[in-house]
């Protein structure tokens, strides 16, 4: 038996970043995963799914650029040689994951791992029938799709029917059409691609509203550019069965029923922490999610969560961070995590992004605020490349202690510019000070140097 500094369980974005930092501060680490580095991210999430998209906007710019004076003929479009494409992207970052491991001489063990509890040298986890030990645990098993209990649904996913974030991004062949069972951030990115190369899809929602908790304005526009690619989105409507070949749902009172080829189940995901032995080491839960302080310490001394099965931000980028402030209190080193300030995309086109609080969450919380709301097209450089765009830029600013604590944006590379509103944010600086910080021109970034002199 070896003795490790610390053991992780998941491979995921928290999970290898994890090991990663821990290695490098000296720490001897063994990584476990299952199935492959990278975890749902890399190979079933994030990246795969904006490899899709970014050939679907190429397609479109093709077919849709008579505005700017560009008429394409007899472009076609070739699922197959993008799906291929996107596996060869996910095998080259997956291997640079892997090589990464290897440099900070991280054990990788691929194998599931099931934690058999504490021990005098450490936590003892079992993998491949041989037992490790560590004297500090990080779990970082990720998450799962959630499976609602809808009749037919869990039969339509075994004949393949239904699939899931991970089955779709492998069809070969697209779908006559297709059905979406969830108008979440998930839902609308593969179906806003499917949509964008032709497949005529619906989106059925529970809610009134698509994207979640994103900013109602902002949906709005997003609804309406879907709409635009051949989206239809049945709202405040509920899943009554799942057939084979069709959807039953209930819209307004109404029993329904639509006919397709394929069903996408986004309905939401859940941290995945069944049969992987937590019981063993009496972990305070919250449902299926491990509850974690703001050092990602759990209430077993040494034992630490991060990533999307902690159930706080389901987000990569959230996990990578999270992983930082774990290894920095293995290693005495001051540290702790802040949600306040975590970014969240939608990489559709228009894209949407946001940090922050919105006024209506400020005002919860006791501030007198101020929302400052421009339209894209105070950015030159969005007028000149965006035909009849109605993208905007939305500020909450606290008015007494004259701070930004919010940024909503939909538009053109909202995906990138939403760093520059993270760092206002996250740094606290005042107006005055932001409003001298110098803009490359033109930049769609510029619109929110206009926005900070409308405060």
């Amino acid at each position: 038996m070896e003795l490790f500094d610390l053991l992780v369980i998941g491979g995921g974005p928290g999970g290898y970043l994890c090991a990663e930092r821990a290695a490098q501060g000296g720490m001897k680490v063994c990584l476990f995963e299952k199935k492959s580095l990278g975890g749902t991210c890399l190979n079933e999430g994030c990246i795969p799914t904006k490899t899709l998209l970014n050939s679907a906007k190429m397609y479109r710019h093709a077919t849709e650029s008579a505005a700017f004076g560009v008429t394409a003929e007899g472009v076609k479009f070739d699922h197959a040689k993008v799906v291929a494409r996107k596996g060869q992207v996910v095998k080259t970052l997956v291997g640079g994951v892997g090589a990464t491991m290897k440099a900070h001489k991280v054990t990788v063990i691929t194998a599931d791992a099931v934690i058999k509890g504490r021990e005098a040298d450490g936590f003892a986890v079992e993998a491949n029938g041989e037992k490790y030990v560590g004297k500090k645990l990080v779990i970082a098993a990720g998450s799962e799709t959630v499976v609602p209990p809808v009749p037919g649904l869990k039969e339509g996913i075994a004949s393949g029917f239904v699939t899931t974030n991970r089955e779709v991004l492998d069809l070969t062949e697209l779908p006559k059409k297709l059905v979406a069972i969830g108008g979440g951030v998930i839902g609308l990115e593969m179906a806003y691609y499917f949509a964008s190369v032709g497949v005529p899809v619906t989106v059925i929602e529970m809610m009134p509203k698509i994207a979640g908790a994103t900013d109602p304005e902002i949906c709005k526009i997003l609804q309406k550019a879907c709409e635009k690619h051949g989206m239809d989105f049945k709202l405040s409507a509920k899943v009554l069965e799942v057939k084979n070949g069709s959807v039953v749902y209930e819209e307004n009172g109404e029993k329904k029923e639509i006919a397709c080829d394929k069903v996408l189940l986004a309905a939401g995901r859940k941290p995945a922490t069944a049969g992987i032995g937590l019981e063993s080491l009496n972990l305070q839960m919250d449902r299926a999610a491990i509850v974690t302080d703001r050092f990602l310490c759990t209430n077993v001394s040494g034992v630490y969560a991060v990533g999307d099965c902690n159930g706080k931000l389901m987000l990569a980028h959230t996990a990578y961070r999270e992983a930082e402030v774990a290894v920095n209190h293995m290693l005495g080193k001051k540290d702790e995590m802040r949600y306040d300030v975590i970014p969240s995309v939608i990489y559709t086109d228009p894209e949407v992004a946001s940090v922050g609080l919105s006024a209506e969450a400020a005002k919860a919380k006791g501030m007198n605020v101020k929302e400052i709301k421009l339209p894209m097209i105070y950015a030159g450089r969005y007028v000149a490349e965006v035909d009849n765009g109605d993208g905007f830029v939305k500020l909450v600013v606290d008015t007494d202690r004259k701070r930004l604590v919010g940024c909503f944006m939909v538009g053109s590379y909202a995906s990138e510019i939403i760093m520059t509103a993270t760092m206002m944010v996250d740094t606290e600086l005042t107006p005055a000070r932001l409003q001298k910080m110098v803009f490359p021109h033109p930049t769609v970034a510029e619109v929110i140097r206009e926005a900070l002199f409308k405060i």
